[in-house]
């Protein structure tokens, strides 16, 4: 086996053969009949072919064939480091009898996580990283041929960005005479820095003191600064993180472009709704987490997740374009029922509902309160802006759990571009 360049197909000169027990070493820990020492061994060559921007070439092929390539990779959040085939049609594959030969799988989604996801607060400390020794991932069990079918949790970041916008109230959009204060993003980070100090990172260790607002904080490394301070005295069983909270018009790969700042660049690629079949544009609340990044030496921004938000004077998410038009028109509807005299409060739910008949999350949970009378009424507003059948499928089971909470109204397209909207909820509140 050997290290070569980058990005190159394995032969011709600036091959670097790996020592002999260093190859048996990786290839007794692959396998699972290793030691710690094999790990270890296998842990230094992924490093240092990472750190020298290497590749690592398969000997199991004849003596002048490229050779199958395996990259090295590290997955933060298993604190994990892996061996990666490349597998695009111009890459030979392993030998059968090779130990790094595995059955190609087809039609693979690496990713399958919907707004119908359930979705409940996070567990415990407001912390993504823990701590785990450096670890070698062995060959998988079971080859997998077609993972079609496989379903992805909602990232824990996304999670804990939503219990801050719960606990803020900025998932809310108040009635017009309660929402007195001039709208901003300034005034939005202020609130959600409020939200910050009440939740703990660590035993003792609140939020807010390792938590930021500006990508200046990262850039100028006053935000690493203050994590090792904080790090002398972190609770054993936690590991050393620190939380910043970037607006953001766009997010592309590992980078978040932030205004009027340079990017922020990630270890890893960065999470979010937006993917592909339901394309949201910016504008984003991005949150990231940075902590101790093994070839950095020291500390690095290692994930992120960009939630899509209203706008940047309401941080209210959304999960998809057409949710982000229908919010614009319940907004003004807010002024329509304020004249006479209702207060109209707006609600997008980031977790699930527990009805007697099971767990919803409506997308709009509407709030009418008669300024007169005191009468209050729920109302559910459902974002109907896909036909696809899965999607269909779905809503048909959570629509009748959502109707437990209050009247269901679906509003389409359509009644986006026909302005019908209002008289929708109108009727059925009976106003």
């Amino acid at each position: 086996m050997w290290l070569i360049a980058r990005y190159s197909n394995g032969c011709g000169k600036g091959r670097i053969p790996l020592p002999e027990a260093v190859r048996n070493a990786l290839v007794r820990w692959y396998i699972g009949q290793g030691a710690r020492a094999d790990e270890e061994a296998g842990i230094m060559l992924v490093q240092q072919a990472r750190i020298g921007e290497k590749w690592i070439a398969c000997d199991c092929l004849p003596p002048g064939e490229p050779p199958p390539i395996l990259t090295p990779a590290f997955l933060s959040e298993a604190e994990t480091y892996y061996l990666r085939r490349l597998t695009s049609t111009d890459r030979p594959e392993h030998q059968p009898d090779c130990p790094f030969f595995r059955e190609q799988a087809t039609n693979r989604i690496t990713e399958v996580w919907t707004q119908e996801s359930p979705a409940e607060p996070p567990a415990g400390y407001f912390e993504v990283l823990r701590p785990a020794p450096e670890k070698l991932a062995q060959r998988p069990e079971e080859d997998s041929t077609d993972d079609r079918t496989r379903q992805a949790s909602i990232p824990r970041l996304a999670r804990l960005l939503w219990r801050l916008l719960a606990l803020s109230g900025l998932n809310r959009c108040l009635p017009p005479s309660f929402d007195t204060a001039e709208r901003s993003i300034k005034t939005e980070f202020r609130v959600l820095s409020v939200a910050a100090g009440k939740v703990e990172i660590a035993p003792g260790i609140e939020l807010g003191r390792a938590f930021w607002t500006h990508a200046q904080a990262l850039h100028s490394r006053r935000m690493y600064a203050r994590l090792r301070e904080l790090a002398r005295g972190w609770p054993r069983g936690h590991a050393p993180q620190a939380f910043l909270a970037l607006f953001a018009q766009d997010v592309r790969g590992s980078t978040i472009y932030v205004p009027g700042s340079d990017p922020v660049v990630l270890a890893n690629r960065v999470q979010s709704p937006s993917i592909r079949g339901n394309q949201i544009k910016g504008p984003y609340l991005t949150i990231v987490v940075a902590g101790e990044y093994p070839e950095a030496h020291g500390y690095a921004p290692l994930r992120a997740y960009a939630q899509p938000i209203f706008s940047g004077k309401r941080f209210v998410p959304v999960d998809s374009e057409f949710e982000r038009a229908v919010l614009r028109e319940l907004i003004k509807l807010q002024w329509t029922f304020d004249r006479i005299g209702i207060d109209l409060t707006i609600e997008k739910p980031v977790f699930d509902t527990l009805t007697p008949i099971g767990a919803c999350r409506p997308d709009f949970i509407l709030e009418l309160r008669s300024r007169e009378t005191g009468e209050i009424r729920s109302i559910i507003v459902e974002a109907m802006g896909s036909t696809d059948e899965t999607y269909l499928a779905a809503k048909a089971v959570t629509h009748p759990r959502m109707a437990q909470i209050g009247p269901l109204v679906c509003v389409s397209p359509a009644d986006v571009e026909t302005g019908r909207i209002g008289a929708i909820v109108r009727r059925a509140a009976g106003a």
